[in-house]
Order: C-alpha cells, then sequence, then structure tokens
C-alpha cells in the first residue's frame, strides 16, 4: 500500500508539473519576445512569470510591460484619432465599449508614444516609388492659427513621401520637404509637378540642380495635374480638426508624422484596390494596423532596410547661379509686359469714307 501511495503521488506531481508547463509553454515574454520562461509565483491571484534570456519578470496578460490597459484598447484609440475622433470622444467610446474609463489626457499619452515609436519603425523601411513626384501645400488651422502645409506624393503608388508645417511659404520650406522626400525614397525623381508657386522654381533647383525637371502646372490639367495630392491633403486637413488643443508647433508636427504613418502604411485606399501605399510600394513592412505595429513594442525597432545606401544630393547650381537665373527670368517678364503694353498703346486706324 506504501508503495502504492508513493506512486499515485509521484503520478500526481508529474501531471501537474506537465500541465504547468503545456501553459508556460504558450507564454511568451513581454519583453524580449522569448518561450524560455518559467512560473514565479503570483500576486493577488495573478500568476507570474520570469524570463531565462532578459531576467526580468512578467504577468501573462494582454497588456505591454509596465502597462495595465491592454493593447488591443490601445490601437483602437490610436486608430480612432488618426481616423479624426477627438480625444474627449475616444475616451468616451473606451468607456461604452470595453467599460474601462480612460481619461482624454491619457489617450494623448498613448498616441504621442506609439506615434513615436511608429515613426521610429517605418524609417528603415524604403518604399519602391516611381520617378514622377507631386507637390503642393495647403493652409491648416491648428489652435486659431493658420500654417502652411507642404506635401510630395508619389504618383504611381499615391505613397507620401513627406510633410512639412511652416507659417510661411519660402524656399527654405520647400528645400525641407524635398530633402526629406528625397530620404524616404532613397532615390531621385524624374519629374517633380507643382503648381505656379515662385519658391518651387528655386527650391526644387537648389535642392536637385537640374537633373530633376520641373514642371508647373494648374489644377484639373489633364497628365500633369495636382488633383492627387490636393484630394490627399483634403483628407488631412479633415483630421487636423483633431488638433485644435495642440499648443505648440513640434506637437503638431509630430501628429502629423503620425498621419503620414497612418495614410502610408495602415490606410487602405479605394484607387489602389484596397491596398495601402506601402503594400503597392512593395516596402516589405510587416505590420497591417497599429495593433500589430503595437504589440511587437521594442521588438520591432529591428527594420529591414530594402535598397541601396542613400548617397547625399549633389547641388549642380550654386545659389549665386539660382539668383542669375531668376533675374534673367524676371527680365524676360518685364520684356513681356513691355510689348504688351507698347501693342495695346498704338491707336486703332479708322477708315474714313
Amino acid at each position: 500500500m506504501a508503495k502504492l501511495a508513493s506512486f499515485v503521488l509521484s503520478l500526481g506531481y508529474d501531471i501537474k508539473r506537465r500541465i504547468i508547463k503545456m501553459i508556460i509553454a504558450d507564454v511568451r515574454c513581454k519583453h524580449c519576445d522569448s518561450t524560455n520562461v518559467v512560473k514565479f509565483g503570483s500576486y493577488k491571484g495573478v500568476p507570474r512569470y520570469w524570463c531565462k534570456d532578459c531576467k526580468r519578470k512578467f504577468i501573462a496578460n494582454n497588456a505591454l510591460p509596465n502597462m495595465k490597459t491592454p493593447t488591443e484598447q490601445i490601437a483602437t484609440a490610436v486608430a480612432m484619432y488618426y481616423d479624426g475622433i477627438s480625444l474627449k470622444a475616444i475616451s468616451r467610446q473606451l468607456t461604452h465599449i470595453y467599460g474601462n474609463y480612460t481619461s482624454d489626457a491619457t489617450v494623448y499619452d498613448w498616441i504621442t508614444r506609439f506615434t513615436k515609436e511608429a515613426i521610429k519603425v517605418t524609417e528603415g523601411y524604403k518604399p519602391n516609388v516611381g520617378g514622377k513626384w507631386i507637390a503642393d501645400e495647403t493652409v491648416v488651422v491648428i489652435n486659431g492659427k493658420k500654417y502652411w502645409l507642404f506635401g510630395v506624393l508619389d504618383s504611381r503608388t499615391r505613397f507620401l513621401l513627406a510633410t512639412h508645417l511652416s507659417e510661411a511659404r519660402t524656399v527654405e520650406d520647400v528645400q525641407s520637404v524635398m530633402k526629406e522626400a528625397y530620404q524616404k525614397a532613397g532615390r531621385l525623381p524624374k519629374v517633380i509637378i507643382t503648381d505656379r508657386l515662385n519658391s518651387y522654381v528655386d527650391g526644387i533647383r537648389l535642392t536637385f540642380g537640374d537633373e530633376v525637371k520641373h514642371v508647373q502646372t494648374k489644377p484639373f490639367t489633364e497628365g500633369t495635374s495636382t488633383n492627387i495630392i490636393e484630394r490627399m491633403q483634403g483628407t488631412i486637413k479633415g483630421r487636423t480638426k483633431v488638433m485644435r488643443g495642440l499648443k505648440k508647433l513640434e506637437s503638431a508636427e509630430l501628429i502629423l508624422d503620425g498621419f503620414l504613418v497612418n495614410y502610408n502604411y495602415f490606410r487602405p485606399h479605394e484607387s489602389l484596390d484596397d491596398r495601402t501605399p506601402a503594400e503597392v510600394a512593395d516596402s516589405k513592412f510587416p505590420h497591417q494596423s497599429w495593433l500589430s505595429m503595437i504589440r511587437k513594442g521594442k521588438t520591432a525597432y529591428v527594420p529591414v532596410v530594402v535598397g541601396t545606401v542613400i548617397q547625399p544630393l549633389h547641388v549642380s547650381m550654386t545659389r549665386e547661379q539660382v539668383r542669375r537665373q531668376k533675374e534673367r527670368l524676371r527680365k524676360r517678364r518685364v520684356r513681356a509686359k513691355q510689348r504688351v503694353r507698347s501693342r495695346e498703346s498704338v491707336p486703332s486706324l479708322k477708315i474714313i469714307r
């Protein structure tokens, strides 16, 4: 009997140990995503685990490390914000749907934190864009003040290469957005289509020299229209209404970069057969939603760099050469106006019968 009892007790312990191993086999470390974990007691009835690789303990729930809110709720809040819903409305929706009251300040902290992470994650992925870019600017109102929003879009993939927020429309602003677009694309375009803003002429030439053809056009012009990017800017302007509470230009620029990430990687487009610009551009980006990106946490910071190393921009024209060419164009316009005035000043001859 004694031997039988010891056998039963040993069998029960072995079965219990196997069950624990089966449960732990499905648990991954929140910090390093390792499966080399062991049970590490419990706290208030919630089991804890210890990772043998990174030497840290964690709780196996749906929340990120050092956070209590489940990842699904955080991803829902971030996606709703970039879809144009205000912070207070998001807070109310989280309360109604999940029964979890969250202040609008907490929601904004989530947005800023994971927007910064998304920007870092997407930096290493280079889209395979075409050779025709479209640039345009529009007015956005943030906290009652007007700003100019510059944007550069690839015509083939609809990939938004760069945005720039400024208080004016200077040549330096055009250079800034063009350099950012070049760094993201990793290649020079063949042609850039813009409207007739004079700052584009000098800004594009100072950035790319004579290697890029610049075409100035008007809206609704067949073949060389800026309607594509104007439609995109309408989408962003509809989203900027949720930015009314932002007090600083830096905060607005961060949120605009988040709009860029959402527009390129997470928002399907009807004109692209319900695909994202990143999919059309074959950027190899592994995440299809904010939830997938947030779940990876810090492990998502290992980018897969696609393409060659970006070379520094080579400007074939100096600022003095651009100034001289601009002066020649100004003189041509003056002479053309003088010719028109001279023709108008000539009195018409009347035939007297």
